[in-house]
């Protein structure tokens, strides 16, 4: 794809999501790069991988770039601009940050995107209810692919506000830093408590949230201040709560962690994720759950949960379950990929 192609699919990506100002961003970049035959420019018009959304994802990386200098106090007219919802002279203010700050833009999107999205763990708690409705009093460990920084691992200590304001977490302890506070179409499953043991994950590249926790907001869309006062507090609970992710290809990782027998049931989840692995890794990922799959039985039982990219609107919603006898499976509806709104209607397969 070319760029020009790639940064007008993230324009009309951003206004789809929301983030109006991050849409405008997105256009006068692509006015700024045409013009640009320095560094960045170059660097952008001579990008060897695919730069379109779901592969490289280059504009998102020129996005947080910038972001990372307005939250740093390093770019205070950017900030200032930011906070005006862009101002009349947007262009002007990303052209002298470029010129500015040129080294740390091309060291900035030399590594991929990692957005932590916990707004998602809106969409795990829910699929967590309707299998602890499907097996009450079944302990689950839980395993994320693609974890980035853990914090969707810590999804049982986040309180969902449901549409009467009622509040509950999957662990019983209110955690009142992080409210989920979805729009639901359909009825939403009913508040029973999945029993959750040890919580692991695998990503390429994890970061530590301690560490890079900053480098997570420069990836929240600027006037999205609801999703960055969220990652603060998962931040937060992260640091009472460490998550455990490791180094490593979700694949491989996967087939290790499920080659052995388990002292009780095992979650598999990812949301949108599985765009980011190779094939091989996605091959590798489905041969592995068939195959625990078929050694599963009711008191180790085997789910997966998948929010994932399938072409529709938002992000198709995937539950499958293993628990001696043939394998299960549900939509159980669609979601926002911010989570914004959940779309709930399980039916089975």
């Amino acid at each position: 794809m070319a760029w020009q192609e790639a940064f007008a699919h993230q324009t009309r990506t951003c206004r789809e999501l929301g983030s109006g100002l991050t849409a405008r961003i997105c256009e006068a970049l692509t006015r700024i790069i045409a013009a640009d035959q320095g560094p960045v420019g170059r660097r952008v018009k001579t990008w060897p991988g695919d730069l379109a959304v779901g592969a490289d994802s280059l504009p998102l990386r020129l996005c947080g770039a910038l972001h990372a200098l307005a939250l740093s106090g390093r770019a205070p007219d950017l900030a200032r601009a930011y906070a005006m919802g862009g101002g009349t002279q947007l262009d002007l203010d990303i052209f002298n940050e470029i010129k500015m700050h040129g080294n740390h833009i091309l060291d900035f999107i030399e590594s991929p995107p990692q957005t932590n999205e916990v707004g998602r763990s809106a969409v795990l708690i829910a699929a967590a209810r309707f299998l602890a409705g499907l097996l009450p009093g079944t302990r689950f460990d839980l395993l994320e692919l693609g974890s980035s920084a853990g914090l969707n691992l810590n999804f049982p200590l986040y309180s969902l506000v449901d549409e009467q304001g009622s509040r509950a977490t999957m662990a019983g302890e209110a955690v009142p830093q992080v409210r989920l506070m979805p729009r639901w179409r359909g009825t939403p499953p009913s508040a029973a408590a999945l029993k959750v043991g040890e919580a692991r994950g695998v990503d390429l590249n994890p970061l530590d949230p301690a560490a890079d926790g900053f480098r997570l907001m420069a990836y929240v869309w600027p006037d999205q201040q609801d999703r960055l006062a969220r990652l603060r507090a998962a931040l937060a609970v992260a640091a009472a709560h460490p998550p455990c992710v490791d180094r490593g290809d979700a694949g491989e990782w996967l087939e290790s962690r499920l080659a052995g027998s388990a002292a009780h049931g095992r979650l598999v989840y990812h949301t949108v994720a599985a765009q980011y692995f190779p094939q091989a890794t996605r091959d590798c990922i489905e041969a592995t759950l068939q195959q625990a799959g078929a050694r599963a039985n009711a008191a180790q039982p085997l789910a997966h949960f998948a929010m994932e990219n399938d072409g529709g609107d938002g992000a198709g919603l995937r539950l499958r379950l293993w628990s001696g006898g043939a394998m299960r499976a549900w939509d159980l509806g669609r979601a926002d990929f911010h989570a914004r709104w959940i779309d709930w209607q399980p039916r089975e397969a």
